[in-house]
């Protein structure tokens, strides 16, 4: 029984170290990255999005709070119009909608039509790009990068957004935007305010 106890010990310790050198790495990597803008709110708070990981960390006074999986792009990065890419580097969230949207509910054009989606928690792909239950429209915050003619994350509507495509969230799946799950992105939505900066790389 101590054996067993002692085996325990020793990879609960590990594990946490693991833990723990892959919280220092991603808080080391957001603060080499924002160095030169000098935003003294993402001190406060910020989500990341990795698109190694397919996973956004919530961080709130460099801790990791939450942490979610998620889609990117099937088609990469990017930042090009009409490329249905995932763009890189620093935004904010400029508007939230779907405040009154039930979960899984389909929002068109940021409304919620009426329609329940059916959520596919397996491998199968959805005949529409849902975009469901809550809506988190990035601005661009860097000119030449995701601000500016034809490369503009605000005018691509790129979102973070739930899906109906659950199932397939882990792996590069999406039309650019960052897709979570339904009852996670209400969640986030909860939490996070407009103006809140959000950093994909």
């Amino acid at each position: 029984m101590g054996n067993i106890k002692k085996s325990l010990l020793i990879f609960l310790t590990t594990l946490f170290s693991i833990c723990l050198y892959g919280q220092n790495n991603i808080i080391k990597k957001i603060e080499e990255y924002l160095a030169p803008f000098k935003y003294e709110e993402a001190n406060k708070e910020i989500l990341f999005v990795s698109i190694k990981a397919q996973r956004l960390y919530h961080i709130r006074k460099n801790k990791i709070i939450q942490e979610f999986i998620i889609s990117s792009s099937k088609y990469g990065t990017g930042n090009k119009e009409g490329s249905y890419k995932t763009p890189l580097g620093l935004h904010r969230i400029k508007y939230k909608y779907g405040e009154d949207t039930p979960i899984n509910g389909i929002m068109t054009g940021r409304v919620f039509n009426g329609k329940i989606a059916t959520i596919y928690r397996d491998t199968t792909r959805s005949k529409t790009d849902d975009v469901t239950s809550r809506v988190l429209w990035l601005e661009g915050l860097e000119n030449g990068v995701n601000k500016g003619n034809n490369i503009d994350s605000f005018k691509r509507y790129i979102y973070i957004h739930g899906t109906s495509e659950e199932g397939r969230l882990g792996e590069p799946a999406s039309h650019g935007c960052i897709r979570m799950k339904n009852k996670e992105v209400i969640e986030l939505y909860k939490k996070i305010k407009i103006g809140t900066l959000v950093l994909i790389l």
